[in-house]
């Protein structure tokens, strides 16, 4: 029983959803699975066990940043030998062309976070998705008409930031959006030989300034859940 999830053996699936917020979680959960039971809920963070077209699948809230990511993530992979984790979840786009709602495929994560370069001893080690699951999810898109981009994205540590341009840079080098999770997910899943994927909804526009609403966000959630568990 790991200290931050508490799930009995056997309880979480090799397959698991990890979207950052628990109430989507429990969305995700009540949405798509059957048979479904609740495994943990230890501060607030809800992990869900169901089935989906006959496979077992569970779905883990894991928090906002990487340091909580990399909290579950780890839990999930030693505690519960995981072999698969998917984040579903949202990010802002940089450049002016993609839309809110469009579907992002992250294929690699770069970062500002001293996270890895402490591992790597100051050098920088580029993270990337596994090309199998990102194959997968680029044809099961198209399929379902889901608007699909492909490419690279950016986690940070920060949500505030007082510099306007922090993120031309990244912009200029096609990186296609920014969010806060997935450069250490990829980074463990390399490590303990697990796959990963990031798929991310566009939620906001940092060049044009545009927001989605709450209930937009809430269903392209709904997309990229039904394109993660179509994948696996």
């Amino acid at each position: 029983m790991s200290l931050h999830i508490g799930a009995k053996a056997g309880e979480i699936a090799e397959t698991v959803l990890l979207p950052g917020d628990p109430l989507r979680a429990k969305l995700i959960a009540e949405s798509f699975l059957t048979d479904v039971y609740q495994y943990s809920n230890i501060r607030n963070m809800s992990g869900f066990t169901g089935t989906y077209k006959g496979k077992r699948i569970s779905v883990q809230g894991g928090g906002m940043g990487m340091p909580s990511t990399a909290i579950y993530a780890n839990e999930l992979i030693k505690e519960y030998d995981v072999k698969t984790i998917i984040r579903v979840g949202t990010c802002g786009s940089l450049k002016r062309e993609i839309s809110l709602g469009e579907v992002i495929l992250a294929m690699s994560a770069n970062t500002d976070s001293n996270i890895n370069r402490a591992t790597f001893n100051g050098m920088n080690y580029s993270p990337v998705a596994d090309f199998e699951l990102l194959d997968k999810a680029y044809h099961q898109a198209r399929e379902l008409s889901i608007p699909v981009r492909v490419g690279g994205i950016f986690s940070t540590d920060f949500f505030y930031d007082e510099n306007p341009d922090r993120y031309e840079v990244w912009a200029n080098h096609g990186v296609l959006g920014v969010e806060m999770e997935s450069a250490i997910l990829y980074t463990l899943a390399a490590r303990t030989n697990t796959r990963a994927l990031s798929i991310l909804t566009v939620s906001d526009n940092l060049i044009t300034k545009e927001f989605n609403s709450a209930e937009g966000r809430t269903n392209d959630i709904e997309n990229t859940a039904r394109l993660a568990l179509e994948i696996v």
